[in-house]
């Protein structure tokens, strides 16, 4: 029997014009970028009028213009920008117009709520402009200082700690500026939360479409392990080739690492210093096709990152069914439950990396296949709809618990 078509509680009710100001947009690649999307996909799909301002990728590119993205059509308005050198994509709007960019756009759209992604410089422009309008602000935080520091030239050393108070002193005036507050998991909102005056920040899901992904149940016929993100230091991938080159070689194991970034070089090198480069293939970035295709063929997958708010590609791998081993470290606990989908393992720790990925290659069919199902499981609980759902209560000033759960009666 077919299930029943599912109602949202938002189905009759006036469609919005939704404003989202995001400082990373595609054709960059990350986890903001990749949520941005499929939430303006979400809801223009159940027929709101998205708008999402973002750099400009060609300056010769600037202003409103039609672009698809997750299947759906919405307007973005590509800001005049710069790119940043340091970085191996980062592009910026410049801090001093945008003001001014902000207020244009502003009137031109003239929205019903305005969501910043977040705080650096467009969302700033944006609650500046949109408080003063009294416009609705939603604001949802990804960001941790820290993790953009190494592509920072002009800041030594000594004065790191200094750079980082700063960075969360604006994110606090940013985000003050909001009606409410969110971020992908109750981890990193007890981490905003502790690191700014913002309270009661709203848990809620990226979420994802598990309908998009292919879990191959039967037995693998090979090793495979694969990680999936962004090639960068904070990523720490190269713990995860020490740990392969340690793996007995009777498991003839395999590693993908889906992705590009600037530590590409260094870990091919460092993979030709073990004598795994004949198993190890880095297949840089890749289309949507191949990503799901390479996490149906993987037999396990790896994420050794210690900076992750939530994790989309951890998500993508368990809706393809798969075990986990991930760092115990901020919210990736949250996803991998030890010993049930998976196993974590300590930050760093290159031997335990090495032991769990062993202690899954090795299990047989039978118990492997109940920590795929339990992954199944597990990332249910963060389908998109929910995640439209919740938004869309915000978006209205309608009442939403701590946990992103919609209150009945809204």
């Amino acid at each position: 029997m077919p299930d029943a078509p599912r109602i949202s509680p938002h189905d009759g009710k006036p469609r919005l014009r939704i404003l989202m100001g995001a400082d990373t947009f595609w054709p960059e690649i990350n986890g903001a970028a990749s949520f941005i999307a499929r939430l303006s996909a979400g809801l223009a799909e159940r027929g709101h009028d998205v708008h999402v301002a973002a750099p400009s990728y060609s300056n010769k590119k600037l202003g409103a213009q039609v672009e698809e993205h997750e299947g759906q059509k919405f307007t973005v308005h590509r800001i005049y920008s710069w790119r940043w050198y340091p970085h191996p994509w980062l592009r910026f709007s410049l801090p001093w117009r945008i003001r001014h960019n902000s207020a244009s756009i502003i009137e031109q759209v003239k929205p019903d709520v305005i969501h910043f992604q977040s705080h650096v410089v467009i969302g700033r422009g944006m609650t500046i402009e949109g408080s003063k309008r009294g416009i609705r602000i939603i604001g949802t935080n990804h960001f941790m200082p820290e993790n953009l520091l190494e592509y920072t030239l002009v800041i030594p050393p000594f004065l790191t700690k200094r750079a980082i108070e700063a960075a969360w002193k604006a994110a606090n005036r940013t985000f003050g500026r909001a009606e409410r507050v969110t971020t992908p998991t109750r981890k990193a909102a007890e981490y905003l939360e502790a690191q700014t005056s913002v309270k009661n920040v709203v848990a809620i899901s990226c979420g994802i479409d598990a309908h998009n992904y292919t879990p191959d149940m039967q037995p693998k016929t090979d090793n495979l392990i694969v990680f999936l993100g962004r090639v960068v230091e904070e990523k720490q991938i190269d713990k995860l080739i020490k740990a392969f080159a340690t793996l007995d070689s009777s498991l003839d194991a395999r590693l993908e690492i889906v992705g590009g970034g600037d530590q590409e070089a260094r870990l091919k090198l460092l993979a030709a210093q073990l004598g795994v480069t004949e198993r190890v293939t880095f297949a840089g970035y890749v289309d949507e096709a191949y990503l799901r295709n390479a996490l149906t063929r993987a037999s396990v997958f790896a994420m050794p990152s210690i900076a992750e708010l939530q994790s989309i590609s951890t998500m993508e791998a368990m809706a393809s069914g798969l075990p986990i081993v991930a760092a115990d470290a901020m919210a990736l606990p949250h996803l991998v439950h030890d010993g049930e989908n998976g196993f974590l393992f300590e930050p760093g720790n290159v031997a335990q990396l090495a032991d769990r990925l062993t202690t899954l290659l090795s299990m047989p069919h039978d118990e492997i296949l109940k920590f795929k199902q339990e992954s199944l499981k597990i990332v249910a609980a963060h389908d998109i709809q929910r995640t439209l759902d919740t938004f869309e209560s915000l978006y209205r000033g309608e009442p939403v618990d701590a946990d992103g759960m919609v209150q009945q009666g809204a």
